[in-house]
């Protein structure tokens, strides 16, 4: 087995690491919750080199890590690089472990410092390196990165132009538990309600300015036996994720086409807003999109 490096992305609750030879093939993988969370103040260095060990790893090899393991919480803080970001940027600022036998670097996270639109991102950058061209692009790409805190990125030529972060997961959770809204958000198990989901959608996209007024409309509707039906949980959902459309729409314009960097149910809810907004949904694997990403930045790095 004859590695290049090992590639690990590193969250709050997850790890993952693939051993990649020097063409950027997987030659082995493994998959922990040992996020930074666990991981603690001290326990980085033993909880890599567990799984280095285990898929044979030389005692020289050596990682590229990205994720929150940079962050200021985490193993060795990577300072975010500026906006506009390009990969030789990213990877220029990698920051090495200290104290080390082994090289570990870390790249940093995309910081956009300015007083109107602050924002940061740290891994999320590292996906955009590993995302596909598109052909026939013609130079402006918007991506979207879907999740708790779903992130919309713009590029431009390649470069990471400017982004914005929208707590769209975390305002769901808030209103569905602790407004009065939880007496009509079902059972998170409950079946995906389509025409909910697109009622809510419309709402959200069409009129952002009374999203306060339609969340309580979907209790009164619950009530009165009136509007959509169905499941409160998905025109919240509709709701929330309309009011995250019209912000991209507000920052970054009208766009035929959105690349998603998602899977799984996400995926699937994002592809039906899409669809709701008359975009052009183009999708992009995660796992597959950060482990071309730090190879790129391997790369640059130990060349």
């Amino acid at each position: 087995m004859n590695a290049y490096c090992a590639a690990v992305d590193w969250g709050t609750t997850s790890f993952r690491l693939w051993l990649l030879d020097a063409a950027g093939e997987i030659l082995a993988e493994r998959r922990s919750d040992e996020g930074m969370l666990a991981a603690g103040p001290e326990g980085f260095a033993a909880i890599l080199d567990a799984h280095l060990s285990a898929v044979g790893a030389a005692a020289d090899l050596p990682v590229i890590a990205c994720g929150m393991v940079g962050a200021r919480q985490g193993w060795v803080e990577a300072p975010y690089v500026e906006t506009p970001a390009t990969a030789a940027s990213i990877a220029a600022s990698a920051c090495r472990v200290p104290g080390l036998e082994r090289p570990v670097y870390i790249l940093p996270g995309v910081a956009q410092r300015n007083a109107s639109t602050p924002d940061v991102m740290r891994g999320e950058e590292t996906q955009i390196l590993g995302l596909p061209e598109r052909p026939g692009g013609n130079g402006r790409d918007l991506v979207c990165m879907p999740g708790t805190h779903s992130k919309w990125v713009a590029l431009e030529a390649g470069r990471i132009a400017g982004f914005a972060t929208f707590i769209t997961g975390d305002l769901f959770a808030a209103v569905a538990k602790h407004t009065i809204l939880r007496h009509s958000v079902a059972d998170p198990a409950a079946p995906f309600d389509r025409a909910g989901f697109a009622d809510g959608f419309r709402a959200g996209l069409g009129s952002p300015a009374e999203a306060t007024n339609r969340m309580f409309a979907i209790r009164a509707g619950g009530l009165l036996d009136v509007g959509a039906g169905g499941d409160g949980g998905s025109q919240l959902s509709g709701l929330v994720l309309g009011l995250e459309f019209a912000g991209a729409r507000s920052r970054f314009g009208v766009t035929p086409a959105v690349t998603l960097v998602a899977s799984g149910q996400l995926l699937d809810i994002y592809t039906v807003a899409c669809e709701l907004a008359g975009i052009e949904a183009v999708a992009a694997d995660a796992d597959a999109a950060v482990r071309r990403g730090l190879f790129a930045a391997a790369r640059e790095i130990l060349a």
